[in-house]
């Protein structure tokens, strides 16, 4: 059965950064294109970066130029580098590739003085 883990939130400052990863385990050869979304209190949960199995990458606008997503495939983990963090982008961060996996608990990241 696979299963997805994430991992690397907290509580950080305005400016600050985070990484976060996602460790995905079980019986699967490759773990394919994968996102990372997120969602916030009382919002819907939306996509904010993906990458292919070629490495090909695309961010939402809001985080575009301060986040970076990257993959490693014989760790089977994706991770996410997340710089000059924002109090809106509190929120708990999960990883997915589409709705393939069953979706992990995500890591809560908070933007906050």
């Amino acid at each position: 059965q696979v299963q997805v883990v994430e991992s690397g939130g907290g509580l950080v400052q305005p400016g600050g950064s985070l990484r976060l990863s996602c460790a995905v385990s079980g019986s699967i050869f490759s773990i394919g294109p994968m996102g990372w979304y997120r969602q916030a209190p009382g919002k819907q949960r939306e996509l904010v970066a993906s990458i292919t199995s070629g490495g090909t990458t695309n961010y939402v606008n809001s985080v575009k130029g301060r986040f970076t997503i990257s993959r490693d495939d014989a760790k089977k983990t994706v991770y996410l580098q997340m710089n000059t963090l924002k109090p809106e982008d509190t929120a708990v961060y999960y990883c997915n590739s589409g709705s393939r996996y069953p979706w992990g608990q995500g890591t809560q990241v908070t933007v906050s003085s």
